[in-house]
C-alpha cells in the first residue's frame, strides 16, 4: 500500500474486553487474515458509522407524517411562473 495516501495512526484507544471476546475477535481477525488492531478498527468504525446515520436520519412524529402525506397527495397546483420558466429554450448546453 502506498504510505503517502495512508493516513497516520496517531490516535490510540485503549479498552478491557473479556477472554472470551478477545478469543472470538482474534479468531475472525486470523480467518479474514487482518491484524487484531485492523479488524477491530473496521469493525468499529464501521459500527459507528451506522449509529451516527441512524441518529442524524429526520425523525417525524405521527402526526406530522400524516400532515406531510396529506400535503403530498394533494393534486398539483398550476405555477405559471415555472410553467413559462419550463418552456424557455436551455441555456444549458450538451
Amino acid at each position: 500500500m502506498n504510505t503517502s495516501t495512508t493516513p497516520l495512526k496517531s490516535a490510540r484507544l485503549e479498552f478491557r474486553v473479556t477472554a472470551d471476546q478477545k478469543e472470538t475477535i482474534e479468531e475472525a481477525a486470523a480467518i479474514e487474515g487482518r491484524s487484531v488492531t485492523d479488524f477491530s478498527a473496521s469493525v468499529l468504525v464501521e459500527r459507528a458509522q451506522e449509529v451516527i446515520e441512524r441518529e442524524r436520519r429526520l425523525r417525524v412524529d405521527a402526526v406530522r407524517f400524516d400532515a406531510f402525506i396529506e400535503v403530498m397527495e394533494r393534486s398539483p397546483r398550476t405555477v405559471e411562473g415555472l410553467r413559462e420558466l419550463l418552456r424557455r429554450e436551455s441555456v444549458f448546453v450538451d
